[in-house]
């Protein structure tokens, strides 16, 4: 996902200012000089009417998205940003297709925004084809030193800097969950995305964890709707069995397709995001992404506000949250530990 902010302040007559601010999500960008055919204010800060634009290298807005997308509005509010006031945002969205993240990323360089906010790492990758020099603010990206994004956490140098979705030491936390709320399971389905590095990361991480489990796993490409429906099949030929869902863009595109699956081979399912539990599924346990937004818009801020990614650190999340879905593990059939009950974040009765 990516999006573009951009700022341009009309002088009389209607010629605009030679100073112009733009940023976006899935990246955000800031520049001076240029030209764009949108309303905006002057980078130079006078109280000029402005306009933004947000673009975000993505198509087909997700529930999760949705929420994303208001939490870092409403805190650019609270930064005096308003959309459609003094600021335009525009989304791009690739839904997991590496050739529309290329096309949107070349899209949003194009236009010379001053921010762009890139949304997971396959939109990153394909700004990094393509600029340099626009700076990037990124969100839900999994170990950035690892490829190559940054150069480190504290300095990250270059144009880039942002916020770590999370370590992967994480995945061994939902072998851990599944384990508790649903103690016979020993065969697991990963459902994850081969094609992207944080899906081959919380794989491996998890195939490292299974074993002081004795879990039995079996990884899952999600591709399209036939295959997985295949693979889940296929799966399904045994007993105690459950899934575990990587935090990757994919399976979130066919999160109404897998939960259902779950919910016809009675399968016990351990996801990465709330909004899957809101919706009917069993736990999830994954930093909170709407604290995760919020705190990207405060970068968004700094940098329009003339500092540069380079001297803004690279931020792990500090907010993770565990929700249980009691209605769900009752058709079930399972009983959740009254002590996981009471270190839930959220139990959904």
């Amino acid at each position: 996902m990516a999006w573009y902010r951009s700022l341009y302040a009309p002088r009389a007559g209607g010629a605009y200012d030679s100073h112009h601010w733009k940023a976006g999500i899935a990246g955000c960008t800031r520049r001076r000089g240029g030209r764009v055919a949108a309303l905006g204010a002057s980078a130079a800060g006078r109280a000029d009417t402005a306009r933004r634009r947000a673009d975000d290298t993505g198509r087909g807005r997700s529930a999760v998205l949705a929420f994303q997308v208001t939490a870092f509005q409403q805190r650019l509010q609270e930064l005096s940003w308003t959309h459609d006031v003094n600021i335009r945002i525009e989304y791009r969205w690739g839904a997991g297709d590496a050739g529309q993240y290329r096309k949107y990323a070349a899209e949003l360089v194009a236009l010379a925004s001053d921010v762009i906010v890139a949304v997971g790492g396959s939109s990153v990758e394909a700004l990094q084809e393509v600029t340099r020099a626009v700076p990037i603010v990124f969100v839900q990206v999994t170990d950035p030193v690892s490829r190559g994004l940054v150069a480190s956490l504290a300095r990250p140098r270059g144009n880039m800097t942002g916020f770590v979705q999370f370590e992967f030491a994480i995945c061994g936390k939902w072998l851990e969950l599944l384990k508790q709320v649903a103690p016979r399971v020993s065969r697991i389905a990963v459902l994850r995305d081969p094609g992207q590095f944080s899906g081959i990361g919380q794989m491996a991480a998890i195939q490292s964890a299974g074993p002081a489990f004795g879990i039995e796993l079996t990884p899952v490409d999600v591709r399209e709707t036939d295959a997985i429906e295949r693979s889940l099949k296929a799966f399904a030929q045994g007993a105690n069995q459950g899934i575990i869902v990587a935090a990757t863009a994919k399976p979130d595109i066919h999160r109404r397709l897998i939960m259902d699956l779950a919910a016809r081979y009675q399968w016990p399912a351990v996801y990465p995001y709330r909004v899957y539990v809101a919706e009917g599924g069993l736990i999830s346990y994954g930093p909170n992404v709407i604290d995760e937004f919020r705190r990207a818009a405060g970068y968004v801020d700094r940098i329009l506000k003339g500092e540069k990614p380079s001297h803004l650190p690279v931020m792990q999340p500090t907010k993770f949250e565990l929700v249980i879905n009691l209605r769900t593990a009752k058709a079930l059939g399972l009983t959740v530990p009254l002590t996981l009950q009471a270190s839930a974040d959220e139990v959904i009765e």
